[in-house]
């Protein structure tokens, strides 16, 4: 899947290509966005429908595998890949979006609307991370 040459360096940097293999990201459910310049893929974002017990919706996606490479970060396609998902996921009759946030992210979702839920938790090998939502409707 084109999705994971972009998440293993960014997200799994020194790990094996199969270390961002997500359960979930081959069901129909699963919806991958990507962004392309100059036709390479440059960043991708996975929505897979997931529930998460803090989260009060009857239908909620979780985000998961956001990643930019690093030379096209800062640049607004984090932004422009979420807002294309949102829209999509709202089509759908989504209620919630949620994901589990890196620490260095937590600024980049505040500021698109996604709230904290909960506390920090630790993922091993990884870093903190941080529930965070955002409703759809």
């Amino acid at each position: 899947m084109s999705v994971y040459k972009v998440r293993q360096p960014v997200l799994r940097g020194g790990k094996p290509i199969e270390s961002c293999v997500f359960e979930g990201d081959d069901l129909e459910t699963t919806i991958h966005v990507g962004v392309f310049v100059a036709g390479e893929l440059v960043a991708v974002s996975s929505f897979l429908k997931n529930k998460h017990d803090k989260v009060l919706s009857e239908c909620q996606y979780q985000l998961r595998g956001m990643a930019v490479l690093e030379s096209f970060q800062n640049k607004g396609l984090g932004s422009i890949m979420l807002n294309y998902g949102e829209q999509l996921l709202k089509n759908k009759l989504t209620g919630v979006i949620w994901c589990n946030a890196r620490e260095v992210a937590l600024n980049f979702y505040k500021k698109q609307g996604y709230t904290i839920v909960g506390e920090p938790f630790n993922i091993k090998n990884i870093g903190l991370h941080y529930t965070m939502k955002k409703k759809l409707t």
